[in-house]
């Protein structure tokens, strides 16, 4: 994540040195206004009031919302698939010209919470996508930690993992720069967190064990705290909890929320030491609302931080607050505080805030002199669409739309990082970091379209969130049909079609007005469809119309060089391409990830083949010419489509074809200026 350290001796490829050097500024003003024309190097856009529009399409918040976090998945799969990096590097940098990644083998390698962010993220993925790739993916980066990432049976924190790697170490043991053999607590908790929910997705029962391994020596190092003192450190010796050696170990971290988070879960599916759980959780909640909830001191969470009580930052306090919105019944004030938490971010004099065209944009962390990170155009992505989150669930839960359009001009200007923008860098050089950009700010993303489902791509059907973790999901036609781990639970999805029955666990389900029993409710001007189900984990709707569920080629997958002719077959078994008259190319104008155009420039006819009849549901197209360019689109088994974008326009074109096609045409007039992305077909029905 972004930093207030940075690399030091960058230019030579030699493991940096574990001096830190701070970004400074002895004074600056806690709030700044400022009018960029660009943001991540993209030309912004803004409504009649000079508020900020989301990118890529200004007035498709669905898409441009979506288009953030589906791009990340995509280059995360393609660096999975294609360098095998199942644990991966803290951050990487890429080359702004051919769009190729670099790992960074020179800094910290970030394990444990990563993991925790990138679990969240998928636990929201899949289900919204259907993507069983996902959990393939995830048991995988999971697996690899249990593998290489855990403390040696016999210490005080035992079996659990370390936070932290040396740089280009492909095993754990901490980072050297704060000592040797080393546990942050807090961090055990929140990776605690997600082993538990991958164990509910999946079944796993691997994933259980380590989960209650965590929360069991949470329970055993467990102290009562005061102001200097936490119930835990922030960084201690793995083998004895000690604080002696290294320069890395300090006495407190306010971050206790995940690790109630973690014994929370364990109490309600009734699994590990629940009465030691409920113990300490009692305890830790205690602490905290003495002492950080009244003076404010949200230190210790970053792995490449040094322990300290002045460098404030604003992921504990974000992250409670939405703890205590998604959970209002563990806290009675929970109103007051998440509204408390929310302001204290956007006013603390720790570090500087910006206003950028009416959103709301925050860096990570400061003292009040010292401060990550870059001007806003360049970085800090994850850390406002927590913000907005935070901002979008209070707008759930009160109703106060206040909240709902300050999420959504800080969501807006999330949305122009997806992707590489080649305009844009976490702080210092030109490093991007998987937590920041690839997890972490997907997943806080992604609770945009919970918060308020309206914003969710119209005519697309999709599960938007959930009180339980889904299991298994599938789309059709007029069709979503799912499993949660609990009985008990209320979801909410978007339809493209209006419910004709919901059932649950085979029997049919009606409407209720607020959703205290079990039972449903659907808006037909919205298409948001909420679903309360007490009986069953089995939940079955259907309905007449929606469109086919696509399948996407999206040009990552497998991934080629820019350049690349496609000849023959791409994907495998997919299409056939013909000749080399396509060609793989760069991410460019309002493409954040790889794209196709044709290799001559000038053509006005092109074409390819399904290997075979596939239907064809349309591509995503930017005309970067200076003049309007019209694309027909022609299939011999159906009707053509006949599109027009008008310069700089990116359109996602659907052709509403219900028949197989063998081969599919695109003539084209002023096509010079257009590149394709997100070509969408399906299986014949």
């Amino acid at each position: 994540m972004k930093r207030l350290t940075r690399l030091v001796n960058a230019a030579v490829a030699v493991l940096l040195c574990a001096v830190l050097v701070f970004a400074q500024q002895q004074s600056f003003p806690v709030t700044s206004t400022l009018t960029p024309t660009t943001i991540a190097g993209r030309p912004v856009a803004l409504d009649a009031g000079g508020k900020l529009l989301p990118w890529p399409i200004p007035d498709d918040t669905g898409y441009s919302y979506s288009g953030y976090f589906l791009s990340q998945w995509t280059i995360v799969w393609d660096q999975f698939n294609r360098q095998r990096l199942p644990y991966y590097y803290c951050c990487f940098d890429f080359d702004r010209t051919t769009f190729e990644l670099t790992p960074d083998k020179n800094w910290v390698n970030s394990t444990g919470y990563l993991r925790s962010m990138m679990e969240g993220f998928i636990e929201r993925l899949y289900p919204y996508t259907g993507d069983a790739r996902t959990l393939v993916f995830l048991e995988n980066f999971f697996d690899y930690e249990l593998e290489n990432g855990l403390t040696p049976e016999g210490y005080a924190w035992s079996r659990v993992p370390y936070p932290s790697a040396n740089p280009g170490s492909a095993r754990y043991s901490g980072w050297s720069s704060h000592g040797e053999d080393y546990v942050e607590p807090h961090v055990v908790g929140e990776d605690g967190y997600a082993y538990l929910r991958l164990y509910e997705i999946t079944g796993n029962t691997k994933y259980l064990e380590e989960a209650e391994r965590c929360a069991d020596a949470l329970v055993k190092n467990y102290k009562t705290g005061d102001e200097k003192n936490s119930p835990w450190p922030d960084r201690c010796h793995a083998h004895d909890c000690s604080l002696q050696g290294g320069t890395g170990m300090f006495p407190y971290s306010a971050n206790v929320v995940e690790p109630i988070m973690l014994f929370d879960e364990l109490m309600r599916i009734g699994q590990g030491d629940v009465a030691g759980y409920k113990r300490v959780r009692a305890g830790c909640w205690e602490w905290l609302m003495k002492y950080p909830m009244r003076n404010n001191v949200w230190v210790g969470y970053f792995e490449d931080v040094p322990g300290g009580m002045e460098n404030m930052n604003q992921v504990i306090p974000l992250e409670f607050a939405r703890y205590i919105l998604l959970h209002p019944e563990k806290d009675p004030q929970w109103r007051e505080h998440a509204r408390d938490l929310i302001a204290w971010v956007k006013t603390t004099p720790k570090w500087p805030k910006y206003e950028v065209h009416g959103a709301t944009v925050t860096t990570e962390q400061g003292d009040g002199k010292q401060f990550c990170c870059n001007e806003p155009n360049q970085c800090c992505d994850s850390h406002s669409a927590r913000l907005a989150a935070a901002e979008a669930l209070y707008y759930a839960k009160t109703g106060d739309e206040a909240y709902k359009q300050a999420a959504y001009r800080t969501y807006n200007w999330v949305s122009y990082f997806q992707g590489l923008p080649a305009g844009a860098h976490a702080p210092y050089s030109g490093q991007w970091w998987f937590t920041d950009e690839f997890s972490d700010g997907p997943r806080r993303m992604m609770d945009a379209f919970w918060a308020v489902p309206e914003w969710s791509p119209k005519g697309e059907s999709h599960l938007l969130g959930s009180s339980s973790v889904v299991t298994r999901i599938t789309y059709g036609s007029g069709a979503v049909t799912y499993s949660t781990f609990d009985s008990d639970s209320t979801d909410v999805l978007h339809l493209d079609f209006a419910p004709a029955a919901v059932r649950v666990g085979g029997r049919a389900i009606t409407t209720s007005k607020d959703l205290a029993r079990e039972g449903f409710t659907f808006d037909a001007a919205t298409g948001v469809l909420r679903i309360r189900h007490m009986a069953s984990r089995e939940v079955d709707v259907q309905g007449d119309g929606g469109a086919i569920p696509p399948m996407f080629v999206t040009f990552d997958d497998p991934h080629e060089a820019a350049g690349t002719a496609l000849v023959g077959q791409y994907p495998s078994g997919v299409i056939d391409w013909g000749d080399g008259a396509w060609q793989i190319e760069t991410p460019f104008g309002k493409f954040g990830t790889f794209t196709v155009l044709l290799k001559d420039r000038g053509a006005t006819h092109a074409a390819f083949k399904f290997y075979a009849p596939r239907i064809f549901l349309g591509i995503d197209a930017y005309n970067d010419g200076d003049a309007d360019a019209t694309v027909t689109i022609r299939s011999a088994e159906t009707s053509d489509v006949v599109v027009t974008l008008k310069p700089k326009e990116l359109r996602r074109i659907r052709t509403l074809w219900n028949v197989p096609s063998s081969a599919v045409t695109f003539n084209l007039v002023n096509g010079q200026g257009l590149r394709f992305d997100n070509l969408a077909y399906a299986y014949p029905q």
